[in-house]
């Protein structure tokens, strides 16, 4: 069999897979992006066809290259100050009631290759120049976040940066670094990535004044979306608001939060 397809039992096997791991239901309409990310992997491991491929994934021998296989199925888009309003909305509705020295803590869940937190934190850097701030950043994939951690990315990246924090907080690349820009180092060491599995038990992160987890919930199922958002919800303090994608909403899978505007929600209390 050439390595052009999965059969249907073969991207069976691999949906219930990433499910179990990562909680993302992978339709049919996804087989040909499917194949197309893991294409390099056989390769890799020198196998002929997919299905090969996932009966290699769920043997001991191929534990090590699930990440990898989880990773190149699980990135998405992102982009710099994507979905504006919400930018908007935390300059101009929540960060003006932060509490004097107090610490303003965030977290940026699925945060994939640093765009989102990246953003955020110019923001918090602006808008709380004398408040202590801290994001927290996660993703389930180990590959962006590596790129993450370098903050480097082409200038076509950089579209939708503010001219103003372009300036303040991205360096222009130079030599062989020319057509890149990198986030300050300053402002990088503001940011804590780990690597995190939302389908699974969270570790200690402690409690955050704001979540984003944003275009995430749209690969769940209702089950899943609702055990994850149940997992999150004790670490936003009461007060706090989570926010979701413009194409989500939390109506039928939490009852804890009040909604503000559309895919901004607040924890009730203090």
């Amino acid at each position: 069999m050439e390595a052009q397809t999965f059969s249907d039992r073969g991207f069976s096997q691999l949906q219930a897979l990433v499910r179990d791991i990562a909680g993302i239901h992978l339709t049919p309409a996804k087989k040909a992006m499917v194949c197309g990310r893991l294409a390099k992997r056989l390769k890799h491991v020198q196998l002929d066809n997919y299905d090969d491929y996932v009966h290699f994934l769920t043997s001991l021998e191929g534990k090590g290259e699930v990440q990898a296989a989880i990773d190149l199925i699980t990135t998405n888009e992102t982009y710099f100050f994507r979905e504006p309003k919400h930018f908007d909305f935390l300059r101009e509705r929540i960060l003006p009631s932060c509490v004097s020295g107090r610490t303003f803590r965030v977290w940026s869940a699925a945060c994939s290759s640093g765009e989102e937190p990246y953003s955020l934190a110019m923001l918090l850097a602006e808008c709380l120049p004398t408040t202590p701030w801290e994001i927290v950043a996660s993703d389930l994939s180990t590959r962006v976040l590596e790129k993450a951690h370098r903050g480097q990315y082409s200038m076509e990246r950089a579209s939708h940066i503010p001219q103003q924090y372009l300036v303040n907080y991205c360096l222009k690349g130079i030599g062989s670094q020319a057509g890149t820009f990198v986030v300050d180092p300053a402002l990088r060491a503001r940011v804590r990535f780990t690597q995190l599995n939302l389908n699974s038990p969270l570790p200690s992160l402690g409690e955050f004044d704001l979540i984003m987890l944003r275009n995430v919930l749209i690969y769940f199922d209702l089950t899943v979306k609702t055990q994850v958002v149940k997992r999150m919800l004790p670490v936003l303090k009461p007060g706090g608001h989570f926010i979701v994608g413009h194409s989500e909403s939390l109506n039928g899978v939490t009852g804890e939060l009040e909604s503000i505007v559309p895919s901004v929600y607040r924890k009730p209390g203090r």
